[in-house]
């Protein structure tokens, strides 16, 4: 499997029969949402490691506030990022096997461009927005198709990151 492949794979399949790549239009509505959750698997993944670094690199006068804010957000993060892959293994499909591959399937993620702590937050800030909505776009595709543990997780994702835009938002106006 080349490293761009999404390994998506259909439920009756042997496990060691990917089926479709990054660049193949998927062929059923299940494809489509495996891509979908793929891809905000993989925003999680990136969104875990911006929060990281800017935890790293942030320097302004309420470090300590943001610093600890950011720690619990990069756990928060990657805890995010594994339960989307089990519900993706759930349904018995596969994510890619390595950061390429991972990162082919969200290529809206904004990088942080600049060391200023302002640009860092904001740029956060928007990415937890954007997290936000995908949330809502991914639970009303996983209503269509009854994956209610699906659902119900896209509302929790929601909520989490939201919440988070408000406090990131509340840090920028003090």
């Amino acid at each position: 499997m080349q490293p761009d492949d999404v390994a998506l794979k259909q439920p009756e399949e042997a496990a060691s029969k990917p089926k479709a790549s990054s660049k193949q239009k998927p062929k059923t509505n299940l494809d489509q949402f495996i891509r979908e959750l793929t891809g905000l698997a993989s925003y999680m993944n990136e969104l875990r490691m911006q929060a990281h670094l800017i935890h790293f690199n942030y320097e302004a006068g309420n470090f300590l506030g943001v610093h600890k804010f950011l720690k619990k957000q990069y756990l928060a993060h990657e805890e995010h990022f594994d339960r989307i892959g089990e519900l993706i293994r759930s349904m018995d499909y596969f994510l890619p096997m390595c950061s390429e591959g991972m990162r082919e399937a969200c290529p809206s993620f904004k990088h942080v461009k600049k060391y200023q702590a302002k640009d860092m937050l904001l740029t956060y800030l928007s990415n937890l927005e954007d997290l936000g909505m995908a949330t809502k776009k991914t639970e009303a595709a996983a209503a269509k198709i009854k994956a209610i543990d699906v659902q119900n997780y896209m509302a929790e994702l929601c909520e989490h990151a939201f919440k988070s835009a408000w406090m990131v938002k509340a840090t920028l106006r003090g």
